[in-house]
């Protein structure tokens, strides 16, 4: 079991968290703040502890000195501030002279966030390659290194395994939440167990299917990986997006576990991908040569509904639908009613699919959505991640 802020003696100690603000973020405007919100916990704690608490996140990819503007940290430092309901000190710097003086003035329960962390990519990559030099130099600003940043543990990079491997070390709040959830999962879902895969890849998706596929009951496709199952059905599938590689895997495992993989019946097409393009509801074997799916269709719908209404334990990872734009979002949106509607323990995966719910209304009405897409499939997948790997075992 690791190491958690629990653990620690927090007075007077410079403690580093790694944070995930990795929001999106459009003209110096926050579209959504979850993420934000589910760090609170574990910084008030470090600020009630009296603390000398150093924050340090990510924003984006940086390849360049344009993506340094459009990527800065500052809009984030003046919403925390808000949301903490105290200034949060903001140094424009991932190093230097200015970043250690105000590191070495900060009070106890005082609050500092470092510059993006991926500015140290561009030119040279090394917060992403976890530069030796540079987890070592952020790890001497500091006493105490907490990781709460769930949906970058998967990767190895200085501001997580570097800063970890030269400080005594823990976890967050939001970080033990999201492994007790998935554990639960893994180890003892109550049934049936139910799981939803959607989004646009077959390929992202195969390590969960294949962990998963024994343990779990049903297995509900959408998305528009839906059709490269599809296709290994025989069925006609238009213009629809498909993974030639994939077809045969799709349907070894279609013959293998034919009472548990749930396709579509039917769908929503169109013969263009935009907003106003016509579209209409076909089943399956009606799809045209130049049409492209793009959504599941009503009869879908009930359909699926008749296994998430018995079902105890549903996780969903991956829209069901192209739900950006308005014609295409109706399969997703009948998803979220539907679940939060039942008595059954809902998880949600990051990513596009925590991003629908969320703006769609629904956040209040699963049991969990996690903070990270691809930290939250590596789990599923039962492998281990680095940024969490890295710290200290009780």
């Amino acid at each position: 079991m690791k190491k958690t802020i629990r653990d620690y003696q927090l007075f007077n100690k410079k403690v580093l968290i790694r944070v995930d603000f990795n929001v999106p973020i459009k003209d110096g405007i926050i579209l959504d703040d979850n993420r934000m919100i589910e760090s609170l916990p574990t910084i008030k704690y470090a600020i009630q502890k009296k603390a000398k608490v150093i924050l340090f996140s990510h924003l984006g990819r940086i390849r360049s000195e344009e993506d340094k503007v459009k990527n800065d940290l500052r809009p984030l430092c003046e919403k925390l501030s808000l949301l903490l309901e105290q200034p949060v000190i903001f140094i424009e710097q991932t190093r230097g002279d200015c970043l250690e003086k105000a590191v070495q003035t900060l009070k106890c329960g005082e609050v500092l966030l470092i510059q993006n962390t991926r500015y140290e990519d561009f030119p040279d990559k090394k917060e992403s390659n976890n530069d030796e030099a540079l987890g070592k130099y952020w790890a001497s600003l500091g006493d105490i290194y907490i990781n709460d940043a769930f949906g970058t543990s998967h990767r190895s990079h200085a501001s997580n395994v570097g800063i970890a491997s030269h400080l005594p070390s823990g976890i967050g709040f939001l970080i033990e939440k999201e492994l007790g959830t998935f554990r639960n999962i893994l180890d003892s879902p109550e049934r049936p167990f139910t799981v939803i895969l959607g989004g646009s890849k077959v390929a992202d998706k195969i390590g969960v299917i294949q962990k998963l596929i024994h343990s779990l009951d049903y297995l509900l496709i959408g998305g528009a990986m839906a059709y490269t199952f599809l296709k290994a059905e025989g069925l006609p599938i238009g213009s629809s997006i498909v993974e030639e590689q994939w077809v045969p895997f799709c349907s070894n495992l279609l013959k293998k576990y034919p009472d548990k993989i749930i396709l579509p019946i039917d769908t929503i097409v169109a013969k263009e991908i935009k907003k106003d393009a016509e579209h209409r509801n076909c089943f399956i074997s009606d799809i045209q040569k130049e049409e492209i799916g793009l959504d599941i269709g009503r009869s879908t719908i009930k359909l699926f509904k008749q296994y998430l209404d018995e079902s105890r334990t549903i996780v969903w990872n991956g829209p069901l639908g192209m739900f950006e734009l308005e014609p295409f979002s109706y399969g997703t949106k009948s998803l979220c009613e539907m679940i939060s509607s039942l008595d059954a323990k809902t998880v949600v995966g990051g990513g596009d699919t925590a991003s629908a719910i969320i703006n769609m209304g629904y956040k209040e009405k699963m049991t969990h959505i996690s903070t990270g897409g691809g930290a939250s499939l590596e789990l599923l997948e039962g492998k281990n991640l680095p940024g969490i790997e890295i710290i200290e075992e009780k």
